[in-house]
């Protein structure tokens, strides 16, 4: 029920404010922000949902065909951003709805449902994401960092010089963040040339997911605006560094909102070393258990497994996870418990992935851990990288502690996982997990079976 009076009151001070247009964004299956522009006069029918959409015409969203009614955008008015650089329009995240009811396949709704779930149970998510990626310059030699003096060598990661030059270009998307209020406490030059890192305030996982669609379009816009190429793809380059967005998440009590986190050390942390709560373990276990299914999720694209090796093509280590393991402060394996936070870190997740889908299956995957009481078994803290010397084909490894898993190899592999796992039917629902797998199977078609010019290069006399 649409509250009339919050509306109207609204509505008077972006008027007020010098807002003329407003967007009441949804996101197709990638994560691409999608919306009519309304003007402000329209605003109290937007607020009603009467802007409809045939979302059957955007990816992976269902409804495909000419035959099927289309669905409302009904904005969440406490999700309202008013882009700092420009303040004549307004920007809100939204639910789908269909049949005047939500729409199971979008995106938000799924995390929101999720999220129900856990708030039967007394917990919130608290999630806190490390954006990675490029900016480069197109000129008539290709795509170049965008500092005029790049760094001659392997890893320009937090080089003061790489970052003093591109303060022109990240200064405005600072501070438009923090006109936000979203709290930026550092950003750097990252491990790849033109690579950058902004590691900004924790939030609830909706809000953060809400923050993410929108951050993406602003670093896109704002690089625009200064003749750059903001990439979000996870390895742009074979021989450098692939753009993560690492999961910190946390549960939180509902009730009092304290970090269950960070609550003292149970039998689970006498049992492993590390001081860390029962309930963190088995959140580790749930998360370490689905781990195909949410590599699937979280690293969506063929390119995503490009980054997800040990070195390939790369001078020295790609610090990205490989194994299928947890540790203390351990950056080979897929999760991190990094002690000087009360959280758990997954370094999966890469900065292609859509926000709303990763955290809904994080926490399922979770909090069905929790319910179990499970024990994630021994921790890794070694140089998982050193367990990888033996080749093999397939993706178990056996160590003096047991067997352990490999993060899923390409996207095929993820896909498998995520389709045998029931736990996916019950996050998504049926029919959206079939569109996810549907849709994604046609990318890695597309893309593997797709033969380069390096590749005729390099085989076309091989024999």
């Amino acid at each position: 029920m649409v509250d009339q009076a919050r509306v109207a009151e609204l509505k008077a001070d972006l008027t007020a404010r010098g807002v003329k247009y407003c967007f009441a964004t949804y996101v197709d299956i990638h994560g691409a922000p999608k919306a009519k522009c309304v003007p402000i006069a329209a605003f109290e029918k937007m607020c009603a949902g009467s802007e409809l959409f045939t979302v059957g015409a955007m990816d992976g969203m269902g409804l495909v065909g000419p035959e099927k009614d289309e669905c409302a955008a009904v904005p969440d008015l406490d999700s309202l951003i008013i882009p700092p650089w420009d303040p004549s329009y307004a920007w809100f995240a939204s639910d789908l709805y269909y049949a005047g009811k939500p729409y199971p396949n979008c995106s938000r709704v799924i995390l929101k449902k999720a999220l129900a779930a856990a708030s039967s149970q007394g917990f919130g998510l608290n999630l806190g994401v490390e954006t990675e990626f490029y900016l480069l310059r197109r000129t008539e030699e290709g795509l170049e960092p965008p500092q005029a003096q790049p760094f001659k060598g392997p890893c320009p990661a937090y080089d003061v010089h790489q970052t003093t030059q591109s303060l022109p270009y990240l200064t405005p998307m600072v501070e438009a963040m923090n006109a936000l209020g979203w709290g930026v406490y550092s950003f750097d030059a990252e491990g790849g040339q033109g690579q950058y890192e902004f590691d900004f305030a924790y939030a609830d996982a909706l809000t953060m997911a809400d923050r993410l669609v929108f951050w993406r379009f602003m670093v896109k816009t704002l690089a625009q605006a200064q003749g750059l190429t903001a990439s979000f793809m996870p390895k742009p380059f074979s021989s450098d560094f692939r753009s993560g967005a690492h999961f910190n998440m946390s549960l939180y009590d509902l009730a009092s909102g304290a970090n269950r986190f960070a609550e003292a050390p149970g039998s689970l942390a006498e049992r492993h070393g590390i001081p860390f709560p029962d309930l963190g373990y088995n959140f580790v276990s749930g998360l370490l258990d689905h781990a195909g299914a949410l590599a699937a999720v979280t690293c969506p694209t063929h390119n995503s497994y490009k980054g997800l090796v040990a070195q390939g093509e790369m001078a020295d280590m790609s610090w990205a996870p490989v194994l299928v393991a947890y540790g203390a402060n351990n950056r080979s394996a897929m999760l991190r418990l990094p002690m000087n936070r009360p959280c758990v870190e997954n370094r999966a997740p890469d900065i292609s992935c859509n926000f709303y889908l990763g955290a809904a299956l994080s926490i399922a995957a979770g909090l069905e851990g929790v319910s179990a009481a499970a024990d994630p078994g021994v921790p890794m803290n070694d140089n998982l990288y050193l367990r990888l010397d033996r080749p093999t084909a397939f993706d178990r490894y056996e160590t003096a502690t047991g067997t352990v898993r490999r993060v899923p190899r390409t996207l095929l592999e993820a896909l498998q996982q995520f389709e045998a796992d029931p736990l996916v039917a019950q996050t998504f629902g049926a029919e959206f997990r079939d569109i996810f797998l549907g849709f994604k199977l046609k990318e890695w078609e597309r893309d593997f079976y797709r033969v380069d010019s390096p590749e005729r290069d390099r085989m076309l006399e091989f024999v």
